[in-house]
């Protein structure tokens, strides 16, 4: 029987109106409702005609997470007084409840893809909703772009609906073709904010890793917060491990202890989206509870400040997860959700004055996730590049190389970026590329079984409490009858079905083919031991264990999960397999290179023969004839690392640099530039033939550097005989003297003393540009600066003479210098010479 007051309660309906005006006249349309108003559940129920009015149709709702699409059906399926499984269904990954008669279900975004690949058309859907599109999760802006390709060229007919929690819709109306923005005013009642930052600085997090200071206090802040207010309290934290770390600290508190998150078991998840009447209740929950899902009683939110998104560092190969500061938009979401049946407060763990300054929105996690699954998402699609595909954000051209490099490795595409055939089988397997290449390539070694086992741990991280060791892990998860480990074995039946298959490790032990498996996985975070714990994998970066760890004795180790804090040397590993040198290079041969290495290693050229799987050396002998031509490379790279300095530079060879450089700055062309990154960039258009018959660093300190610039001078052009005329080393001044320029600064300098400018009513000129006269007393020291000697005859000097003359009574100090002889001698040295 359908709950008609329920559903008549929900704030979304005055806006369903016009909602399906914008889809009958476009098909399309931004649906703007806060959390708690309906959106989720009123919406794809009137869509689908199963409210009593509309013609019938058959809905889609895509959400970002399982536990969202669990809730969403069963919430749906209550509305209208049934179980899942009949008008309401849902599918996530390994759990499908649908039946004959299902017009709406409820999806990941991760299913939906799926089954786009595999049905273009969608077949017998009418109506796709994407839910919580605010949330920029890769899956759903993929869902996007590839239901606007279809719509464009095969379902004109399909009707989108991009629904989300914020009104920051203006991207998404544009993306669907300046679709309509129907909003809806959802019921909230004020929430107080009440700054509740730690008493003492905390460290802020790194990594996964969260300072359990912090933790401590928003413990302690529930607690306070159960003092001071009523209702449940909600407390948002990153992740899993924190949850369990503050439920801990929460033992004893007059409330029941809840814990939601995506590996909660279904029962729990039941139990907090339920309500409760029987006592206070406080829900720890990481970022789900934010928009996804509606937790009833919340009265107060604990806020944490702190979420988990993903980044990648393509150089050194890490992926995972990492905790940083929540953005304002989120922090927003959560406190709202202690306003929606009642006034209510929100705790936010962190000073006013911090706030200001946290990112607005969460960042798109197209723009900082591991883009390997989204690269073979849209090579399947028939687009490679992803250059077509209607997105809000374009991928970034390094994480689309880098997942082009790891899809080409594993044989997922070819060299022209086109999905092979196994890539396509990959793609339908649900899995990350790398274990999907695990799985496939595993299963052919192993068996199916035992290789669908360890891809299932190392596609949900066991609990920490499994250890480190990844083969003691599997053996945990077997007899294990915890959350996780049903979860695990779940995955374990559906992966095993997939694939088949038996070789060479068939009837190893499990700790070998637990180590095959994941080295398959991650071939480049194969690492070999470098001695007390430390190891060095293939990618190059450093690998450290903790203190106590069985795998520190390991020769070979197969890093399934690490991280890196950035600023630690090497990466920290949570989770890795013993491996020997075999299977390491099994794993890891198509990053084995074999041959002659000449570079410029400590200041030297160091020439050797190499066996390398990557970074690892497995075997080196010194060269003694080495390739010239590898030399001069080394030779050249020396150049790079370690600066123009290695040549010989006279003082006349810097001076002729900074006459070149000066010139190329005031003329241009045809004078050279002479900067350092000119030319090293080209250092065959001067150092030549010296570098290339030049074996060692000594050789290139005998190269004279100033000669060698000479070969950049324009003679083609028959400027470089204007070298002297434009840029003179040296001017000479009324008294015959010849001073050096100085060509280090934005003018030419000409230091001299001012007795031999006597006379000298102008201005020297270089290459059009005056020269900065530094005027010297009679001992060489500076007396004043000027570039118009003219003003200076006539406005300093008085000055000048009048503060110098006593101090340097045997030098002359005319009153009218333009009437003086100019000399560099005492009166009575000029008075000798100018006598017959």
């Amino acid at each position: 029987m359908i709950r008609t007051e329920a559903l008549d309660r929900l704030p979304v309906r005055t806006a369903v109106p016009a909602l399906e005006r914008a889809l009958d006249e476009r098909g399309v349309a931004v649906l703007c409702a806060p959390p708690g108003t309906g959106k989720t559940t009123l919406v794809p129920l009137v869509l689908a005609g199963l409210t009593g009015a509309g013609p019938v149709r058959r809905v889609v709702v895509a959400e970002p997470r399982r536990i969202a699409a669990r809730a969403a059906a069963r919430r749906m399926a209550w509305l209208l007084g049934e179980q899942p499984g009949g008008r309401i269904g849902f599918t996530v990954r390994g759990e499908r409840v649908v039946g004959r008669d299902t017009m709406v279900e409820v999806v990941t975004t991760g299913v939906l893809l799926q089954r786009l690949q595999r049905d273009q058309e969608l077949a017998g859907v009418d109506v796709v909703i994407i839910d919580e599109c605010h949330e920029r999760h890769l899956d759903a802006d993929t869902v996007a772009a590839f239901l606007l390709d279809v719509r464009e060229a095969i379902r004109p007919d399909l009707r989108l609906v991009a629904a989300s929690a914020t009104t920051d819709a203006e991207g998404w109306a544009r993306l669907l073709g300046d679709a309509p923005v129907v909003g809806a005013e959802g019921v909230s009642y004020p929430v107080e904010v009440v700054w509740a930052p730690p008493a003492r600085p905390v460290k802020p997090p790194h990594g996964m890793r969260v300072d359990p200071a912090l933790l401590t206090h928003v413990a302690a802040t529930v607690r306070r917060a159960l003092a001071e207010r009523e209702g449940d309290v909600l407390c948002f934290l990153p992740g899993v491990g924190e949850i369990a770390r503050v439920a801990g600290q929460l033992a004893g508190v007059d409330a029941g202890v809840l814990q939601v998150h995506g590996r909660a078991p279904a029962a729990v998840q039941d139990a907090v989206l339920a309500g409760s009447s029987e006592g206070r209740r406080v829900v720890l929950a990481t970022s789900v509870a934010e928009s996804s899902l509606t937790v009833p009683g919340v009265r107060v939110v604990v806020d944490s400040g702190l979420a988990r998104e993903p980044r990648t560092d393509h150089a050194r190969g890490l992926s995972a997860l990492t905790t940083v500061r929540a953005s304002q938009a989120a922090g927003r979401q959560r406190a709202g959700r202690a306003g929606r049946e009642a006034p209510g407060a929100v705790y936010r763990c962190w000073d006013q004055a911090e706030d200001g300054r946290l990112a607005r929105f969460p960042a798109p996690e197209i723009k900082v996730a591991d883009l390997a699954a989204f690269a073979l998402q849209a090579a399947c699609w028939g687009d490679p590049g992803a250059s077509s595909l209607a997105l809000l954000d374009p991928p970034p051209a390094g994480a689309m190389g880098a997942a082009r490099e790891v899809l080409e490795a594993i044989g997922a595409v070819d060299e022209a970026g086109r999905v092979t055939e196994r890539g396509v089988r990959m793609s339908r397997l649900g899995l990350h590329p790398r274990l999907a290449r695990a799985l496939l390539d595993g299963a052919s070694e192993a068996g199916a079984r035992r290789a669908a086992e360890v891809v299932a741990l190392l596609s949900e991280e066991p609990p920490r409490e499994y250890g480190d060791d990844l083969a003691t892990a599997l053996r945990t998860a077997r007899r294990g009858q915890d959350g996780y480990a049903g979860r695990w074995k779940q995955e374990v039946r559906r992966l095993s079905s997939q694939v088949s298959g038996g070789g060479a490790f068939e009837h190893r032990s499990d700790d070998a083919v637990v180590g095959l498996v994941a080295a398959l996985a991650f071939p480049e975070r194969v690492a070999r031991a470098r001695g007390d714990g430390a190891f060095l994998m293939v990618s190059g970066t450093g690998a450290e264990l903790r203190d106590g760890s069985r795998l520190r004795s390991a020769p070979w180790l197969a890093v399934a999960v690490a991280d890196r804090p950035s600023h630690a040397a090497s990466a920290r590993v949570r989770l890795a397999a013993v491996v020997d040198e075999p299977t390491a290079l099994l794993a890891a041969g198509h990053l084995r290179v074999r041959g002659e290495e000449v570079r410029w290693v400590g200041g030297e050229v160091v020439a050797r023969s190499v066996d390398r799987v990557g970074a690892v050396e497995l075997a080196v002998r010194p060269l003694k004839q080495p390739d010239p031509e590898l030399v001069r490379g080394a030779l050249v790279e020396g150049l790079g690392r370690e600066g123009l300095g290695l040549l010989r530079w006279s003082r006349d060879s810097e001076q002729f640099r900074l006459r070149l450089a000066f010139l190329h700055r005031v003329l241009g062309a045809p004078w050279p530039d002479v900067s350092d990154e000119a030319l090293l960039a080209e250092p065959g258009a001067w150092l030549e033939p010296e570098l290339s018959r030049a074996r060692r660093r000594s050789d290139l300190g005998r190269i004279d550097a100033g000669q060698a610039l000479r070969r950049l001078l324009p003679w083609a052009t028959g400027e470089a005989v204007r070298l002297d005329e434009l840029a003179p080393e040296r001017i000479e001044v009324p008294s015959g003297s010849r001073i050096r320029v100085e060509y280090g600064g934005e003018q030419p300098v000409l230091a001299v003393k001012l007795q031999e400018l006597f006379g000298l009513s102008e201005t020297p000129t270089v290459a059009g540009v005056p020269v900065l006269v530094h005027l010297l007393s009679p001992a060489g020291r500076p007396a004043a600066v000027t570039a118009d000697l003219a003003s200076f005859w006539q406005d300093g000097y008085k000055a000048v003479r009048a503060e110098l003359r006593g101090r340097y009574p045997k030098h002359p100090w005319p009153e009218d210098p333009a009437t003086v002889q100019a000399t560099r001698y005492t009166s009575a040295r000029l008075k000798r010479q100018s006598s017959p």
